[in-house]
């Protein structure tokens, strides 16, 4: 495969002329910590290496974990290692073609170079589809006894959330049926949505735009610019309704096909079961959260409106800077400062792991044609490093982003010791670290300001932010359960999934957001129902926890930060309810996410308190 060893080089000239004056120059990845490039030796030596140790692995292992696990620890525990180290370099290779991809998802050369990747890494770890079925199948009490000994003892927590999986696995073939076929299945239909959202160009005021710059307009001083830019992203995803219901019907399809053969009762239990957590306490969050629409999203907005002088605000005003509040872009330098600082308040050693993001290359910022939207940061591998994507255009909210994608990065810096098997962590707490982050650099912005109008602005921003994230999240999970129950019954028109997406909006944003025909394929542009169905909850699951896990910290109780170290660096070793005990937390309590949604309607009783400005 003969391809530019240096994938980013074609870029960085757009790069360095999409960091503006006012922004200051931005950060690019420096990818060559994974590979030094798509064609180098070293990438296509570790995959030829990979697809060798998993052919050597199953040939090794295969129908005899069994006999191993009845011998003991001290037979099963290596072996265990060998299939971590495995996972290792798979992710790896995986984690750089990906990445690589997300710089521009339109390159036809990267497109390949992943698909070609994926493929061959897919094909590979079928090859390792018995290892943990066959685990699964091992006597328990044969499994208990094992896991008493080292080396096995260690990797304790990863087996006994692996035999959860245990009524739901299939025949060998059958899994490894599903395996492969998910590179012409879901995959493809994922790249698909990914370049189809990425070819996108919206004309605005005779500028030709990509989906992250158009959407920023939305939070324009200029409510005509608001206005024009809010009905030409509903054009555009209008004249690609087709093809965006074709994805959606195909992949809810293959939900109900999966969850159907695996005996799954409700649409979103195969995502609770990966997130670890009951599907009562997703269901009472939920519900605590529709319950709580009037009391948080309906009356803030109505009030508003007020601000604007307005009964009602139009769906493009939403989230629109208050009037008469000064709009400054935020430069690149200042955000890094502002975050690192309330980093550094709450604890040196987190704003020193952040500071590595900046110092060593590890965050790509600036906005490109092609770039994947939104914002993430990835973990790559344990023997590696995350790394941390963004397209910052300067607004305040630009800040928060960077702040939140920075708590994942620390959250995954602090779980990597627990290696390849155990340093991921479940839904339930992965947005705890990025919430937690945005909370310190909001905050200590706060406690800086004394001026009215601005102190106001702030608290409004904060109260949106949290609206979007608890609210927004709880209603686009109520529109895919809607989504997947439907389609059920047969395949969904895009008149029927724009009147689901209509109803869900009505009733999460209330009387005060006037929400007009533009903005009925708003669905389109979404990811997380694409990419992680059912995986949105998350963020309210997280927000509401972390108001909860503030109101501990602000009480100075001693320890906290410790406690709080330990909770990140347990990764997925320790079930969400065993990490909180040591905080007097406990999310299966009903009255539970009360606590985190009054933090929230306090913020909105305090900007009703304030004198107009």
């Amino acid at each position: 495969m003969t391809m530019n060893p240096s994938p980013l080089a074609s870029a960085r000239s757009a790069a360095a002329k999409a960091g503006s004056d006012a922004v200051g120059p931005l950060p690019e990845w420096n990818l060559a910590d994974l590979y030094p490039g798509m064609g180098s030796e070293a990438f296509i030596q570790d995959l030829a290496q990979a697809e060798a140790e998993c052919k050597a692995f199953a040939e090794t292992y295969r129908g005899r974990l069994d006999a191993l696990a009845r011998e003991g620890g001290t037979a099963l525990g290596p072996v265990v290692e060998r299939y971590e180290g495995i996972e290792d370099r798979l992710g790896r290779l995986a984690s750089y073609a990906g990445l690589v991809y997300a710089g521009d998802t339109t390159d036809p050369q990267r497109a390949k170079f992943f698909g070609d990747t994926q493929e061959r890494l897919t094909t590979a770890s079928s090859d390792l589809l018995f290892f943990t079925l066959e685990l699964n199948r091992i006597d328990d009490a044969a499994m208990e006894a094992a896991m008493n000994a080292p080396p096995l003892d260690r990797f304790r927590p990863w087996i006994e959330d692996l035999r959860r999986d245990k009524p739901y696995q299939l025949e060998d073939r059958i899994e490894q049926l599903f395996h492969e076929k998910s590179v012409t299945g879901r995959a493809a239909w994922n790249r698909l949505f990914d370049e189809t959202l990425a070819s996108l160009r919206f004309r605005i005021r005779g500028e030709e735009l990509t989906l992250e710059p158009a959407l920023n307009k939305l939070q324009d001083a200029d409510g005509d610019l608001r206005r024009d830019a809010a009905k030409a992203l509903g054009e555009v995803f209008g004249a690609n309704l087709r093809v965006f219901t074709l994805i959606t019907n195909t992949l809810a399809k293959d939900k109900e096909i999966s969850d159907r053969w695996r005996g799954f009762e409700d649409v979103g239990d195969s995502r609770h079961l990966a997130n670890r957590v009951e599907r009562e306490v997703v269901d009472a969050l939920a519900e605590a959260v529709r319950q709580a629409y009037p009391r948080l999203s309906h009356r803030y907005y109505r009030l508003k409106a007020k601000w604007f002088g307005r009964d009602a605000l139009d769906y493009w005003d939403r989230n629109a800077p208050l009037p008469k509040v000064e709009q400054r872009t935020i430069a690149w330098p200042e955000a890094r400062d502002t975050v690192l600082s309330a980093y550094r308040d709450f604890a040196p050693e987190m704003a020193g792991i952040a500071r590595r993001f900046f110092d060593e290359n590890w965050i790509d910022a600036p906005v490109r044609p092609g770039k994947a939207p939104g914002a993430f940061a990835h973990p790559t591998v344990p023997s590696a490093h995350p790394y941390v994507l963004l397209n910052y255009q300067g607004k305040p909210r630009d800040v928060m982003t960077l702040a939140h994608e920075l708590g994942h990065g620390v959250h995954q810096v602090l779980a990597a010791k627990q290696g390849a098997l155990m340093a991921p962590t479940p839904l339930t707490l992965a947005e705890t670290a990025s919430v937690f982050g945005e909370m310190l650099t909001f905050r200590r912005l706060l406690a800086g300001t004394t001026n009215v109008v601005q102190r106001r602005a702030m608290l409004a921003a904060k109260v949106e932010d949290m609206i979007n994230t608890v609210v927004r999240q709880i209603a686009f999970y109520s529109f895919e359960r809607k989504v997947h129950l439907e389609r059920r019954k047969g395949e969904l028109t895009a008149e029927q999934l724009c009147d689901l997406w209509m109803s869900v909006q009505a009733d999460s944003l209330g009387p005060a957001i006037r929400l007009g025909d533009g903005y009925r394929p708003f669905w389109t542009y979404i990811p997380h129902f694409i990419h992680s169905p059912f995986y949105v909850y998350a963020y309210a699951f997280g927000d509401c926890l972390v108001n909860s896990l503030y109101g501990v910290y602000e009480r100075a109780e001693p320890g906290f930060v410790e406690r709080y170290f330990a909770l990140l660096s347990a990764g997925g070793t320790k079930p969400y309810d065993q990490l909180l005990a040591p905080f007097g937390l406990d999310p299966k309590d009903p009255g539970f996410w009360q606590i985190g949604l009054s933090v929230i309607e306090g913020m909105i009783a305090e900007l009703e308190g304030m004198e107009t400005a």
